[in-house]
């Protein structure tokens, strides 16, 4: 009976020790070994075996990890106070650096990320932080992607998510949106204006070329107007007609002109006779 228990005894030891020095990791894992507290390799994905109590194994995941960064207080380059948060999307690409180089790489790259986005949205304005986004998240992502690229970590994209403004300048900005657009309303409509007169002119110059032109586009309005409930209809008055008028009044004028000259010739030298006469000593007499 002893002797039994005595043979068990090793058994039991022995696959203990193999279920100790058996490891099997998955295809987006690796792990890094340490031999008595030296940089062995680092082995995986499939099955491993390492020896109990000489050799340990620190696990990395080769995965991409979605860090969300914490909303931060940013002071833009025209003295505006903001609140920004944005997401992070890192891996993995050198488990010996990401375990060696670095205590934390998850802690690090999230305190990094962090700072970054404080100092390069601190060197830009307010427009360009809503206005140009995409620039900004490249900006952002190579500073990080160089900063990292010590520890084994490779940076696949920063998005920034929120921009949150106060009250007081969230009124402003639209105040200013509202005087923009109504800029814009004004230019549009002189540039409509101006458009249109040109568009008359070439108008004119058709019509002053054939006055049955004109006279067609008479007899269009009428008819427009005739369509309409209207008990007024204006006539519209070709101004050749008014030309002619004037024409007439203008000789009538200088006929009149003409006629009133030689009377009053006529009293001047009747008036000139007469004075000599008057001056005479005998009609005094």
């Amino acid at each position: 009976m002893y002797a039994s228990y005595a043979y068990l005894v090793p058994i039991v030891l022995v696959v203990l020790l193999l279920f100790a020095a058996i490891r099997i990791l998955p295809e987006y894992k690796r792990g890094v070994v340490f031999f008595l507290g030296r940089f062995q390799a680092v082995k995986g994905p499939g099955l491993l075996f390492l020896i109990p109590a000489i050799q340990k194994m620190q696990v990395v995941d080769l995965r991409t990890v979605t860090l969300d960064v914490p909303e931060q207080d940013v002071i833009s380059q025209d003295n505006v106070t903001v609140r920004v948060n944005a997401v992070l999307y890192f891996r993995v690409v050198d488990p010996e650096k990401a375990i060696i180089q670095v205590e934390n790489f998850g802690i690090a790259t999230s305190q990094l990320a962090q700072t970054t986005l404080r100092s390069v949205l601190g060197k830009h304005d307010l427009d360009e932080m809503l206005s140009e986004r995409d620039r900004l998240n490249n900006d952002i992502q190579e500073i990080l992607d160089t900063q990292t690229e010590a520890w084994g970590i490779k940076v696949a994209n920063v998005e920034i998510k929120h921009v949150d403004l106060d009250e007081s300048m969230i009124r402003a900005i639209a105040r200013q949106a509202e005087a923009e657009r109504e800029r814009r309303a004004k230019v549009i409509h002189a540039e409509g204006e101006l458009q249109a007169s040109h568009k008359l002119v070439e108008a004119a110059d058709v019509m002053s070329s054939n006055s049955a032109a004109l006279q067609l586009r008479y007899l269009q309005t009428l008819s427009d107007m005739s369509n309409k409930n209207a008990s007024t209809i204006v006539f519209p008055l070709p101004m050749d007609i008014m030309d002619a008028f004037k024409g007439q009044l203008n000789k009538a004028g200088a006929a009149s002109t003409g006629n009133e000259a030689p009377g009053s010739a006529s009293s001047d030298t009747s008036s000139s006779r007469s004075s000599p006469n008057d001056e005479m000593p005998g009609n005094e007499a």
